[in-house]
């Protein structure tokens, strides 16, 4: 799994594996969802992060496993 984060184009994605990527839909306003040829998830990109939430910080990513 990779997350880049583009502090620039004010967008994070979210690439759970390295299939090809056969189609993406945009699933709400700013949110889109790739999908290989099996029809799974494999990508998923937020749009205009700093909008969707007051406390973005780009230089500080954590992840939890449970």
């Amino acid at each position: 799994m990779k997350i880049k984060v583009d502090e620039k184009a004010d967008a994070l994605y979210i690439r759970i594996d390295d299939s090809k990527i056969i189609e993406s839909e945009e699933v709400t306003p700013g949110v889109i969802i790739d999908f290989n040829d099996n029809n799974q998830v494999v990508g998923v990109e937020i749009l205009n992060l700093s909008k969707r939430s007051s406390s973005v910080n780009f230089h500080s990513i954590q992840y939890e496993i449970a």
